[in-house]
């Protein structure tokens, strides 16, 4: 079974930076996608991007791109999201989710493993 976990949240003034790390374990992806969800009170979850193992594809929505970074460690079998220049309206929990096939979607049904989440608060 694979497990993913999140951290790296926190509390931050508008117009600065986190980095959320998604630590996998359990054993290892070959071929997969990991995608980036977030969830504000409120409103339905929305993916804000992903990566695809295949050929090392980053995709991001409009509202995070130029913004928000996601990478990987391969050695430490983890996956990060840089987020700078925040918004207040980035403040939600975010997610990590793997799914095993090699595809970008922000379907969130399509994901076979989910972290815990890590929340973001944007704030001054």
């Amino acid at each position: 079974q694979l497990q993913l976990v999140e951290s790296g949240g926190g509390l931050v003034q508008p117009g600065g930076s986190l980095r959320l790390s998604c630590a996998a374990s359990g054993f290892t992806l070959d071929y997969y996608a990991i995608g980036w969800f977030r969830q504000a009170p409120g409103k339905e979850r929305e993916g804000v991007s992903c990566f695809v193992s295949s050929d090392g594809s980053t995709y991001y929505v409009d509202s995070v791109k130029g913004r928000f970074t996601i990478s990987r460690d391969n050695a430490k079998n983890t996956w990060y999201l840089q987020m700078n220049s925040l918004k207040p309206e980035d403040t939600a929990f975010y997610y990590c989710a793997a799914r095993l096939a090699p595809v970008c979607s922000y379907y969130s049904g399509s994901y076979d493993y989910w972290g815990q989440g890590t929340q973001v608060t944007v704030s001054s």
